[in-house]
């Protein structure tokens, strides 16, 4: 299995967060909007390449069609993470840690060390991140321009 970019990964759990949150697949338009794409030709290339590698199915000539392949039918391996505690995307809490792990895709962790934290607030909202969401983090000492931190 081929691994995904790092705009791929960000169409692939932007699919899986539309669909599970409206029950059907986002358009080629919504796609595009999101990720700022102005060409559909674009869209429709990273949804062929998402295909070819066997992460989404899409039903020919079929509006909203993409499914995500589920990870075991690929072969995709999961590691587990530990879950370090919450990160306040609002009001500054106070920092929680657990005892706990949880199983994350490989093709969503990088190279770098990675740990999960649980979201408590509602600021992250424009940006699909949600009260009760898990993010995980790679653990860096810098960042690329436009890249989400934690602080």
């Amino acid at each position: 299995m081929q691994p995904l970019t790092k705009r791929q990964r960000e169409i692939l759990n932007y699919l899986a967060d539309f669909i599970q949150q409206q029950g059907y697949a986002p358009s080629l338009e919504e796609i595009g909007q999101r990720f700022g794409l102005s060409s559909l030709a674009t869209v429709h290339k990273h949804l062929t390449n998402l295909e070819e590698k066997g992460f989404i199915r899409r039903s020919w000539n079929k509006s909203r069609s993409i499914e995500i392949v589920p990870t075991d039918k690929h072969g995709a391996q999961s590691r587990e993470l530990d879950l370090m505690g919450y990160v306040a995307a609002g009001q500054p809490i106070e920092a929680i840690v657990t005892n706990e792990s949880i199983a994350v895709p490989e093709m969503l962790i990088g190279k770098n060390r990675a740990y999960v934290l649980r979201v408590k607030g509602d600021s992250m909202i424009d940006e699909q991140i949600r009260d009760g969401d898990f993010v995980i983090v790679e653990d860096r000492k810098t960042a690329e321009n436009g890249e989400m931190v934690i602080a």
